[in-house]
C-alpha cells in the first residue's frame, strides 16, 4: 500500500515530463526558449575558473637557496641593473639587441612573464639567472634571435641606458654544455663570451637553455677586474646550472 502511494507521484511527474517533451505546436518553441534561458542563466551563474598567473607559476621553477648548495640566491638589489626593461636599453646595432639583453639579465624576445635571481658564494663573481615563460612558439623565436645576434655581433657593439653605457669589443659563440650533468633535457642551448675593454679585458659569459616554452639565461660577471683595474674572466658555474636546469627538465 505504501509502495503504490509513493509510486503515484513519481509516475505523474514522469508522465508530465514526457508530455511536455513530446508536445507539438507553439508549446515546443516556448519550452525550448525556457530551456535555453535556464542554460544561459546556469552558465552565467557558474564561477569562472581562476586564470593562471604566469609569474607565480614561473616562481615555482626558480632554484632556491636550499637547492643551490653553497650559493646565496636572492633578488638583485634595487638599482643594480643598467636597465630594467628592454625599452630602457638602446643598442647601436639593432641585430645585437638580444645579446645586450642576455648580458644585462633581461628576458629575450616577448615573454609572458620573467623573473631574475642572482647567485654568488660571497666572492667577486655574480651569476644572474633570468627565467622567462612564453606563449607557444615565442620561446623558439627568442632563441633564434639570440643565435643570430651572437653571429652578427662578433665585432662588438655598444649598449646604452639613461644610467650607463657599455661597449663590448667582441662576442664569441662557445659550446654550451649538454648531457645529463647540466642541461637535463633542454631542447636547445646557446653559449657566448663577451669582452668589455675596461682596464684590460673583462670577459663575461652567458649560457641560455630552452625547455619547451621556458627559457633560462645564465649570465656571469667577475667584478674584481672592474674594481681593481685588472683583466678578469667569469665562467658559468656548472653546479648552479645543473641545479636550476633540473627543475626545468
Amino acid at each position: 500500500m505504501k509502495r503504490s502511494t509513493l509510486a503515484l507521484p513519481l509516475l505523474s511527474a514522469l508522465t508530465l515530463a514526457t508530455l511536455t517533451a513530446c508536445g507539438g505546436g507553439d508549446g515546443d518553441g516556448a519550452s525550448d526558449a525556457k530551456t535555453t534561458d535556464r542554460a544561459k542563466a546556469t552558465a552565467s551563474a557558474s564561477p569562472a575558473k581562476p586564470s593562471v598567473d604566469p609569474a607565480k607559476e614561473l616562481a615555482k621553477l626558480l632554484v632556491t637557496k636550499a637547492e643551490a648548495g653553497d650559493y646565496n640566491v636572492r633578488e638583485p638589489e634595487a638599482g643594480d641593473a643598467m636597465a630594467t626593461t628592454q625599452e630602457q636599453l638602446r643598442v647601436d646595432k639593432a641585430a645585437c639587441a638580444p645579446m645586450a639583453y642576455a648580458t644585462n639579465y633581461l628576458p629575450l624576445g616577448a615573454p609572458e612573464a620573467s623573473l631574475v635571481r642572482v647567485a654568488d658564494k660571497g666572492t667577486s663573481t655574480y651569476n644572474y639567472i633570468t627565467l622567462a615563460t612564453y606563449a607557444p612558439g615565442k620561446a623558439e623565436a627568442a632563441m633564434k634571435g639570440l643565435a643570430k645576434a651572437a653571429s652578427a655581433c662578433t665585432g662588438g657593439y655598444t649598449a646604452k641606458s639613461d644610467k650607463a653605457s657599455t661597449t663590448y669589443s667582441s662576442v664569441k659563440k662557445e659550446t654550451a654544455p649538454t648531457g645529463t650533468d647540466t642541461d637535463t633535457g633542454a631542447d636547445e642551448s646557446i653559449a657566448t663570451a663577451s669582452v668589455v675593454p675596461y682596464k684590460g679585458t673583462q670577459t663575461m659569459r652567458t649560457q641560455t637553455f630552452r625547455f619547451g616554452d621556458t627559457i633560462v639565461n645564465y649570465f656571469s660577471i667577475n667584478t674584481y677586474g672592474f674594481l681593481n683595474g685588472r683583466s678578469s674572466e667569469a665562467d658559468i658555474p656548472t653546479d648552479l646550472v645543473k641545479a636550476q636546469n633540473k627543475k626545468l627538465g
